[in-house]
């Protein structure tokens, strides 16, 4: 059915599940695929890293056969990207840098065919190429898309209760970096004001019974779990690649030690 791993995902964040997901930069697919049959979703990353629409369609494809949810960061609010990812069968996007609830609302628009949004028809992969149609596919694709905003900005948190109550808004997730360079120390997530501001989202989005979802330092992830968020981005694709090879460069050094000089040569 149209978009089931999207509405497997919200099942899980109303059963107070805790979802897992992979930031994806690679351009291969099989990286979604690996890590699909492990993970809840996928967080597949457009606004930082140059994935081609292609690419972003084959992770799309690979997240589908590992039967995980596909969600897309794209870099922009622009309606027009949004409706092209979601045609490639994406379920669901995560909008950046969302600061007020009419930006909120435009990000749900842009997500849901009319009367609910302004979303163009044309589904090709969604509607398994033209055999689902009609008004009833229209309806259970506004049912399950995901729209999701970034809270990474001091307005944002000014503004989050009204966000928060936007109608069609399924969730909001942190953005620690660029919120702490929007309240004046860029890089400096872990500040006291910084985690506060985060704090509250949180325990605004808990009052509401409204999920909420948290990413960064994968040494913080107990932390915000305790603080009550209900999903969770663990880490990159790049990262856990790096992580294991160290570990296994380190592990490989300990058990046959050298001792590695650099050469120098001199005059006699």
């Amino acid at each position: 059915m149209t978009l089931k791993n999207a509405g497997k995902f919200r099942e899980k964040l109303k059963r107070k599940q805790i979802c897992i997901g992979v930031g994806i930069t690679f351009h291969d697919p099989s990286v979604t695929e690996a890590f699909g049959n492990l993970l809840d979703y996928v967080w597949i990353d457009m606004e930082h890293n140059p994935l081609t629409l292609e690419a972003v369609q084959g992770h799309i494809m690979a997240a589908q056969v590992a039967d995980t949810t596909a969600i897309v960061r794209v870099p922009s609010h622009d309606p027009a990207l949004i409706k092209t990812v979601l045609d490639l069968g994406a379920d669901g996007i995560i909008a950046p840098n969302v600061r007020t609830a009419e930006e909120a609302s435009k990000i749900v628009q842009a997500c849901r065919y009319p009367p609910d949004g302004i979303r163009g028809f044309g589904p090709r992969r969604p509607s398994n190429y033209g055999r689902l149609s009609g008004p009833a596919y229209c309806k259970t694709a506004n049912q399950n898309v995901l729209s999701i905003a970034q809270i990474e900005h001091i307005d944002a948190i000014r503004d989050i209760d009204r966000i928060l109550a936007v109608p069609g808004l399924d969730t909001v997730v942190l953005g620690p970096n660029d919120l702490s360079g929007s309240m004046g120390c860029m890089g400096e997530p872990k500040r006291p004001e910084v985690v506060q501001a985060m704090e509250t989202v949180i325990a605004k989005a808990r009052a509401a019974k409204f999920p909420v979802g948290s990413g960064g330092d994968p040494n913080d992830i107990e932390y915000w779990i305790k603080q009550g968020v209900d999903w969770i981005l663990t880490s990159t694709d790049y990262a856990f690649m790096l992580r294991a090879a160290n570990e296994a460069v380190e592990t490989i050094r300990r058990l046959a030690p050298r001792t590695y000089v650099t050469s120098s040569h001199s005059s006699g």
